[in-house]
């Protein structure tokens, strides 16, 4: 810093603790150098406008994830005549939760989640669905437990968790990364899709990727992952745990490496990752 040939600088992480500088957000904005806590430094105003595109497009990026090698699929146990259990009718609805259910079936339609059955479509198997609520916000889920009941178990091993705590706590560089709507980057089967119809008020809708709650998702959703992310697994430094993705690393030029072969490898198969639930280049994180 005392070599420094201008006045104006960048503040990072790294400049803040080796000397020891303190950012003071009052209304006069200023910040302190080590123990001379009299001596007030000013922040360079900046300003710059920046246009944001509000058009969303989960819609296409979803559509456009290279998943037909990876589809789900869904073997049950029973023949046809199928059980009262398995072909029930669509719950009571209060007309705030019908009006929920809309809005909801409207979001996963857009997203090519669920296609609307037509009316000439043989439909044996309809699920209903409930409306779990938090923190004023519905989500429309599913009753599958009658299917899962049924449903072949598919024993592909999930990790242990332990095993990668330890794995993670040897890392001094460490970047997770989450799948963007997570089970809904896995293409179902058109077989399996018979099994996984839905029905409301207002119709029959049938799942066109994978859905959680379901039995076998989680299995066959690590076993798609493990198979993208083979050679980086096999390298050690990558973790896969389901829909997470832990970049481990010893030192940061390592990490930017693996970082960038990663990123590389997710945009080869048209993986979308939610940035918001990104972390990189930490070394303490909250992690599985």
């Amino acid at each position: 810093m005392e070599n420094c040939s201008s006045t104006h600088f960048i503040l990072g992480n790294d400049y803040l603790i080796i000397y020891g500088i303190d950012l003071h957000d009052n209304k006069d904005r200023y910040f302190t150098i080590g123990d001379n806590k009299h001596q007030k430094f000013a922040f360079l105003p900046l300003k710059r406008q920046i246009t944001v595109n509000k058009v969303s497009t989960v819609n296409l990026e979803l559509e456009n994830f290279k998943s037909e090698h990876h589809e789900a699929h869904i073997i049950i146990n029973i023949e046809r005549p199928y059980p009262p259990l398995l072909r029930r009718p669509a719950y009571p609805e209060s007309p705030n939760s019908r009006e929920a259910l809309q809005t909801n079936i409207k979001e996963v339609l857009d997203l090519g989640v669920i296609r609307k059955v037509g009316h000439n479509e043989e439909v044996e198997i309809p699920t209903p669905v409930i409306l779990a609520w938090h923190n004023g916000k519905s989500r429309m889920v599913g009753d599958f437990g009658a299917l899962n009941t049924y449903t072949v178990p598919d024993r592909y091993p999930i990790p242990k968790v332990q095993i990668h705590l330890t794995q993670i706590s040897q890392a001094v560089y460490i970047a997770t990364l989450d799948a963007l709507k997570g089970f809904h980057q896995n293409l179902v089967t058109p077989r399996a899709r018979k099994y996984l119809k839905i029905i409301v008020h207002c119709g029959v809708y049938e799942y066109l990727r994978m859905r959680l709650f379901i039995k076998n998702a989680p299995s066959q959703f690590q076993r798609m992952m493990n198979e993208i992310f083979c050679e980086e697994l096999s390298e050690g430094w990558l973790i896969m745990y389901i829909d997470d993705i832990i970049v481990c690393s010893k030192t940061w030029e390592k990490h930017m490496h693996r970082l960038s072969r990663g990123l590389t490898r997710i945009q080869s198969v048209n993986m979308k990752i939610s940035l918001k639930k990104c972390h990189f280049g930490f070394k303490e994180l909250k992690a599985l």
